[in-house]
């Protein structure tokens, strides 16, 4: 373990985070709002103690191992998240206590989009963006963005890259440089927020509303400057918008990025887990928008965009919404939740398990089924015409079982807690999916569960966003022996 790199590496890290409290720091000049000493001071601090860990390990450039990597990243998220929670712990508005903040800035940083908040249209601006910047650097990982704009990080890269990107398949690399890698992602990216902020505002939102939307819906996020989201606007226009770039953040970027190499729209329907993507949400939206006219709860117009808004909001993990969706009758509630643990592509911003998973997982699944006819027969799983390894196979059944294991001791965590059982399996599912809007409870704010449950979901969120092993890893004795 090369803990000098590893310290130079996470100071670099917090000096380029303390540049995020610069946006925030200047709306906050521009409205003459207080907040901008808690921005100021935030900023000095983070890029000192940055300093300082850079400083005595400056001409330490060892090679990063994998482990370097595992190792980088969840230090710096953790770190991330400590760093982002420091301005609401400072800020008289909103007044919050440090678990309050903690919460708020990983949910954030995770793009999960849980809040402990109410009052959110009386926040300061600054307060307000700066909510949505969290969500936004979180979205792509602003890990992968280091190594885009700092080739001093050096030929470790690649490390970082692995070990923070989300999916099962992670080697794949767009271009033969891993800095020029995360370039092509980054420029995505911003071009779909840039694209989104401009459908916003010509929808009819402001100018700030537009640009703090864009953030959480290209991220998958799901944060608001309004408590009553996307609802608040009542635009069929605007939920049409935030529809249209909810399933393009919740496809993978890599597939962005050959569609648009190729200048072929036709890439995206030759891609197996774009196709299932698309008719999973599809059939959600089906089905909701069936049972909610079929059960009088909505017009038929009504039953159409609300129920079509909200399966793509939770199947995609984004977690905006236009009506309280926990109140539905039947089904509905949980089965939205449960479209939740599929998620979006992997190499997406979305959260959950990823739809490869689930379809490798269903594959596998109807394989075995044919092998109880057939033993003998040798039954390849593809992907397209693609050939998976078994290893890929076993990592994904592990993935799902390490996946329902955390989430059952989570579970039961929040049960000891004193919350009901609706409560605490709706957290924990719409914190480790990265999703943000649970039932019970937490149907609307997360600000009246206790202090325990809070710092069991903030583990959650980031057990999500890294997806599980990347945290789990450093917990097993073979990761620290040499």
């Amino acid at each position: 373990m090369h803990f000098a790199t590893i310290q130079r590496i996470l100071g670099l890290l917090l000096m380029v985070a303390s540049a995020t409290m610069l946006p925030p720091l200047a709306i906050a000049l521009w409205l003459n709002e207080p907040s901008w000493a808690d921005f100021t001071i935030t900023l000095v601090a983070v890029f000192v103690a940055g300093a300082l860990f850079w400083y005595p390990v400056r001409r330490k450039r060892q090679e990063l191992r994998v482990r370097d990597g595992f190792v980088v990243v969840a230090l710096f998220w953790a770190v991330l998240a400590l760093v982002g929670a420091i301005p609401l712990v400072l800020a008289d508005q909103p007044h919050m206590s440090f678990t309050d903040a903690m919460f708020e800035s990983t949910s954030g940083l995770t793009t999960t989009g849980a809040t402990v908040l109410t009052g959110i249209d009386h926040l300061p601006r600054a307060i307000q963006f700066y909510r949505q910047e969290l969500q936004w650097l979180g979205g792509m990982g602003i890990i992968v963005l280091a190594v885009a704009v700092l080739p001093m990080l050096g030929i470790g890269g690649m490390q970082l890259y692995r070990a923070e990107t989300p999916g099962p398949m992670k080697d794949n690399k767009l271009t033969p440089r891993i800095t020029e890698t995360a370039k092509a992602l980054w420029y995505i990216y911003l071009g779909l927020t840039v694209c989104c902020a401009l459908a916003y505002w010509f929808a009819g939102m402001d100018v700030f509303d537009a640009i703090a939307h864009s953030f959480s819906t290209v991220a998958i996020g799901g944060f608001s400057t309004h408590d009553l989201s996307i609802g608040f606007y009542h635009s069929a226009a605007i939920e049409s918008v935030a529809v249209v770039f909810m399933l393009l953040a919740g496809v993978n970027f890599s597939l962005h990025f050959v569609a648009w190499n190729s200048m072929n729209p036709l890439t995206y329907f030759r891609d197996s887990e774009f196709k299932a993507y698309i008719t999973l949400l599809g059939l959600a939206a089906l089905i909701t928008v069936g049972y909610l006219y079929l059960s009088d709860t909505f017009e038929l117009g009504d039953a159409m965009h609300h129920g079509i808004f909200q399966a793509v909001s939770i199947g995609t993990t984004t977690g905006f919404t236009t009506a309280a969706y926990s109140h539905w009758p039947g089904f509905l509630p949980v089965m939205l939740l449960f479209t939740s643990f599929i998620g979006g592509c992997a190499g997406s911003t979305g959260g959950g398990m990823k739809v490869i998973r689930f379809l490798l997982l269903f594959k596998q699944g109807m394989r075995e089924i044919t092998r109880l006819v057939h033993p003998n027969a040798q039954i390849p799983v593809k992907v397209g015409n693609k050939l998976l390894p078994e290893r890929v196979i076993e990592a994904v059944w592990g993935f799902f079982a390490t996946y329902i294991g955390c989430f059952t001791i989570m579970m039961l965590v929040l049960l000891a807690t004193g919350l009901d059982q609706v409560t605490a399996f709706s957290a924990v599912a719409a914190c480790l999916n990265n999703l943000g809007p649970g039932l019970g409870e937490v149907g609307y704010t997360y600000g009246d569960i206790n202090a325990i449950a809070k710092w069991v979901l903030c583990l959650a969120m980031i057990l999500g966003r890294l997806e599980i092993f990347t945290l789990l890893v450093l917990l097993s004795p073979a990761f620290w022996r040499r």
